[in-house]
């Protein structure tokens, strides 16, 4: 079952809000609403949204200006944003407010609430790849750090061949020594037996 995820509804109507929520609810995913652009802003900073549905006009901050601020922030600045308009927006509006797509109202539930699916898709596809970037980031340092380890263990091993070889009059070191190297080898081999099993 896919996770919730978070929808931003942007809108100084409380009725366009209401009308918003009762779209979306199918969709039963987690609906954040603002009533302004300020409002906005602040739940942004605090969530991870998939997508936002943004009024254009709106007193004080509106639409434009509210997209303007979410785009300059690295933490806001990839999250789409749907415009609502009143009207048909003009290409230089859509663009200026960073829109990736707008709907006229009245809008069609259906039209709307496809549109919406559809980022909440590219969102989930994103979070799992971002994990599994993430995995195999760790299993390279991972497979370095083992690298690494077998490297200092063939060291080991190499020095105490060479310091067997020098200390053949004391019999008593001379063991201690085998044994050390013994245990360094089966080691060594331990480490080559759960290297194979780990790229197999």
């Amino acid at each position: 079952m896919n996770r919730q995820v978070k929808i931003l509804l942007v809108d100084d109507n409380d009725e366009s809000l209401l009308a918003l929520e009762a779209v979306l609810r199918p969709l039963q995913q987690l609906l954040y609403k603002a009533r302004s652009g300020q409002e906005a802003m602040k739940l942004m900073l605090r969530n991870d949204f998939a997508v936002v549905l943004l009024d254009v006009l709106m007193p004080g901050m509106d639409g434009f200006e509210t997209a303007t601020h979410i785009k300059r922030l690295d933490q806001t600045r990839d999250v789409p944003i749907i415009f609502l308009t009143g009207t048909e927006p003009t290409a230089g509006s859509a663009f200026r407010g960073y829109a990736v797509d707008y709907l006229t109202k009245p809008f069609d539930p259906w039209v709307l609430r496809s549109k919406v699916a559809v980022f909440l898709e590219l969102f989930r596809k994103n979070a799992v790849l971002v994990e599994q970037t993430a995995l195999l980031t760790q299993l390279v340092q991972d497979n370095e750090a083992l690298s690494d380890f077998a490297r200092r263990l063939g060291l080991v091993e190499s020095r105490l061949a060479d310091l067997a070889g020098t200390t053949s009059d004391d019999e008593g070191l001379t063991d201690a020594i085998k044994d050390l190297a013994d245990r360094v080898a089966a080691m060594q081999e331990a480490f080559e037996a759960v290297s194979s099993a780990s790229a197999g």
